[in-house]
């Protein structure tokens, strides 16, 4: 049946106005909350590409042991030293 404006759906220009302007508010908090998160986002990798570099001295047996795991685990000996140290740090802090 159709409203005053002859629209068939019985939806007014002005309810279709103010839906819209709904959205568009929407659509604005959702664009600020997409940026404030990217803005983390890019902080976050600027703190992770930030990397110390050490000297580490280890027994030959040692290293082999861990070069055997990092094979297992699909990561370099660095990436395995690393992620190791990482699970004991946030071992500790439990």
């Amino acid at each position: 049946m159709p409203n005053t404006n002859g629209d068939p759906k019985g939806i007014s220009g002005a309810d279709l106005d103010a839906r819209e302007e709904k959205l568009l508010k929407r659509k604005e908090k959702l664009d600020a909350l997409e940026a404030g998160i990217k803005a983390r986002e890019r902080e976050i990798a600027a703190k992770e590409s930030k990397r110390k570099q050490i000297v580490l001295r280890l027994p030959e047996s040692l290293w082999t042991e861990i070069a055997r795991w990092a094979e297992d685990d699909f990561r370099s000996i660095n990436g395995q030293i690393e992620y190791l140290l990482t699970q004991s740090v946030r071992e500790h802090r439990k």
